[in-house]
């Protein structure tokens, strides 16, 4: 049986519980919307509706968020606390079913639809209550949370809808669940749904019995294993035995106190070397506490090099060890000057920017030689995971510290020159940013408290002196980059490399090989011939396995019999070599039109690029090819509108753009190529393309363009000029702005080649063509 009821009762929205019909019970109430209905129920009939929040977290309720079946109560009771909540004590009315939802300036309230229990006792009813009585007796003793009383208040109840509902508030059910037994409106399905529920409790109860049980058990094995322990030991005290855990005990403590520790990790080491007398040699935790201790007791807390700080030594080390490199060696002797007269000056963060194979590595080995320095490396290639850097949490499975503090115990001493080698290789993912890690360590304000996740006691890395390689420094996060003073080893020239052939690499590889001094020698001009023809790299590793190359089969003659020496000379290098895998870029034999040489700066060291510009018949249309990449498209695209707005000037027909197709290639088209430094090569063939003016075959150009015909600097001139050296031009053109560079060229080369800054196109087109 249903009725409507009217005027529009107060509603208030429960958050994480639910009241059932028959049910009294207190209420906290806070919010303000809340305490406005509770105070329009005080003011007319007392009646309120309470349902409940779908989702706790909403702060103001709309009708989507609540549950359409609440409970219709009357409000017995409201106490005002001193915290600004009420509290108010309601009583169950009856089961109600929201028919209209209406949200007041300052509270909800709600058109309600009463619901009466649907019930004819009969035997079937009977029996389910007996049943969910019973079940009900069998539940309480197994949980002995509900009191025996509780139990007697139950079994008096008649009405079996008011029975299954205070049986159901008693037991618990997730508010889901008791929503769902709210819900349901006919008696016969209620009882039956709570009978199943009870059952259900019942067996959870049973078997939690049972684990209790077997827990209990092997609780009081363990105390026994952990009492007869502690006998043990107390004998073993007493007989002066020093074997087992006490002597480790022991052993442990004089390590900790010889370590030196600052304070702070000492009162830590000790305290965890507590907590592993106390713990069973069988616990998971007791081998976790003895690593943990054994990595506090081997870092190298006080123990540091006596540096040697003689300049003059650490010059002879790093001229011995290294030709060229001249500004690194610089820096590195400035630092040892100022530690000299200091004492005390940080150490700072170098970090040698080069492509492969031109010795950082090597350099940084020789620094820490010179500085009378422990030496150690670590490869931050591929590390994608922050926990390499910074170790990971001791709760972990395997944990163990990061890169930095395992290379400080490798180094076994606090000021060791320390190498983060390609650092720019340091990815990111899910598991975090090493590079951000990095920022802590390579940051001398900060790296004095640098903290380890497994060790969790700072340690201080202020006296390291940290050196990091790197190839693309494109790839290193600003943060970090500023954090590191840069050094620039752009690779060696064709010189630098047959010095460093010549002196250091083949004698190297004539030990290794098991030559004698004498049974392999080496022309001036084969050298020269094997780098220019069978290397093409920024460094010199493929130098050296070409010198390797030529030992081994140098080894093989001697060891046949078919000489006792080997003379390596230009002509012989092709016979042991084979043919020449290089060929360089070379001067045009004479002046043409539409082709200009351009200068260009790559990974392996500089070349010479020839820019051809053909015209056709057509409609305007500009045609890129050579495997551009779209810096150098652009150039192209400004270059040709420089020249369509100087047409006039340049007695160029105005139309041009319209009648002829241009087709602008670099040759080479599998390679690809980028950079704005092609601009005003591209711009002089282009021009030398329309006036039919030739190009002079001994220029060389670099340069960026702008459509106002400005000529922007550039990167790489003394790479470039050691290309155009090479390939035979005599005249380079170059942005005003590099004019400071030509100083970093070797003087041998500055010597042969004759510079002309601009500043203009104007200016590259009256030096590169021939005539006016």
């Amino acid at each position: 049986m249903t009725k409507e009821i009217e005027p529009h009762v107060p509603l208030l929205p429960l958050r994480g519980m639910l009241v059932f019909p028959t049910m009294v019970l207190h209420l906290d109430v806070g919010r303000d919307q809340s305490v406005q209905a509770l105070e329009q129920a005080m003011l007319t009939d007392n009646f309120i509706f309470l349902t409940t929040q779908k989702d706790v977290s909403v702060d103001l309720p709309e009708q989507e968020d609540i549950y359409e079946m609440g409970t219709l109560t009357k409000v017995k009771q409201m106490l005002k606390l001193p915290n600004g909540t009420i509290r108010v004590l309601v009583e169950g009315i009856s089961r109600a079913k929201l028919q209209s939802f209406i949200n007041k300036d300052t509270y909800l309230a709600a058109t309600l639809e009463l619901l009466e229990d649907e019930v004819e006792i009969d035997v079937e009813i009977q029996a389910l209550m007996r049943t969910m009585l019973e079940y009900f007796e069998q539940y309480i003793k197994l949980s002995k949370k509900i009191s025996a009383e509780t139990f007697a208040a139950v079994a008096d109840i008649e009405e079996p809808g008011r029975m299954a509902d205070i049986i159901a508030s008693h037991l618990p059910l997730k508010l889901q669940d008791k929503q769902a037994i709210l819900e349901i409106v006919n008696v016969k399905e209620r009882l039956g749904e709570v009978i199943e529920i009870i059952h259900n409790e019942r067996e959870v109860l049973n078997l939690e019995k049972k684990i209790g049980q077997r827990v209990k058990q092997s609780m009081e094995r363990t105390q026994k294993e952990y009492y007869l322990r502690e006998q043990m030991k107390a004998i073993q005290k007493e007989l002066g035995d020093k074997e087992g855990k006490t002597a480790e005990i022991v052993e442990l403590t004089e390590k900790i106190k010889e370590a030196k520790m600052p304070e702070h990790a000492e009162k830590t080491a000790l305290k965890e070397l507590d907590r592993y007398e106390k713990i069973p040699a069988t616990s998971a935790e007791s081998s976790v506490i003895r690593n943990y201790i054994d990595w506090l007791v081997s870092l190298p807390w006080a123990n540091a090099t006596k540096e040697d700080l003689n300049i003059h030594k650490a010059e002879k080390i790093l001229e011995r060890d290294h030709y060229g490199l001249e500004k690194v060696k610089e820096r590195v002797l400035e630092y040892l000057a100022v530690q000299q007269l200091t004492k005390s000056l940080r150490s700072p963060i170098l970090c040698l920017a080069g492509p492969p194979g031109v010795g950082k590595t090597s350099l940084a080995r020789s620094i820490a030689e010179s500085m009378g320095r422990n030496f150690v490396r670590i490869s931050l290639g591929g590390v994608r995971d922050e926990s390499e850097i910074r170790g990971h949490r001791r709760t972990y499975v395997g944990a163990m510290p990061g890169r930095i503090i395992q290379g400080m115990k490798k180094a076994g001493t606090n000021n060791p020159v320390f190498l983060l080698d390609e650092i720019d290789k340091m990815s990111n993912d899910f598991r975090g940013d090493p590079s951000s890690a990095m920022l802590e360590v390579l940051d001398p304000s900060q790296n004095s408290t640098f903290s380890d996740h497994y060790i969790e006691e700072t340690f201080d890395l202020s006296k390291v002196m940290f050196v990091a390689t790197a190839n693309d420094l494109g790839t290193i996060p600003g943060p970090l980059r500023d954090r590191m003073e840069i050094i620039t080893i752009p690779g060696y020239t064709e010189l630098e490399k047959i010095h460093i052939g010549k002196d250091h690499l083949l004698s190297r590889q004539i030990d290794e090989h098991g030559l004698k001094k004498g049974q392999l020698q080496i022309k001036d001009e084969a050298m020269k011939h094997l780098v220019r023809y069978y290397t093409r790299e920024a460094g010199v590793r493929e130098l050296e396995r070409q010198l390797a190359s030529i030992c081994r089969k140098a080894a093989k003659i001697i060891v046949s019999g078919d000489r006792k020496r080997v003379i390596v000379t230009e002509k012989s290098l092709e016979e042991l070599l084979g043919k020449k895998r290089y060929s360089y870029g070379q001067a045009e034999v004479e002046d043409q039109v539409g082709v200009a040489t351009g200068l260009a700066y790559t990974s392996v060291g500089g070349d010479t690029l020839q820019i051809e510009v053909s015209l056709s018949p057509g409609k305007g249309k500009l045609v890129l090819t050579g495997k551009l990449g779209d810096v150098m498209k652009e150039s192209a695209q400004a270059a040709f509108s420089y020249v369509r707005s100087k047409a006039e000037e340049l007695k160029l027909d105005k139309d041009f753009h319209e009648t002829c197709d241009v087709h602008i290639h670099v040759p080479e088209g599998a390679v690809p190529k980028d950079g704005p430094s092609a601009g005003i090569t591209i711009a002089t063939a282009l021009v030398s393309a329309l006036t039919g003016q030739p190009i002079k075959k001994e220029v060389g150009m670099t340069g960026e363009i702008t459509l106002r015909g400005r000529v922007l600097p550039i990167g790489g001139l003394k790479e470039k000029s050691l290309s155009a050296h090479r390939a035979g031009l005599t005249t380079i053109i170059l942005p005003k702005e590099n004019e400071k560079d030509i100083d970093d060229i070797p003087e041998s080369v500055r010597n042969d080649l004759t510079f002309i800054p601009v500043a203009h196109m104007d200016e590259v087109l009256e030096s590169a063509l021939v005539g006016e």
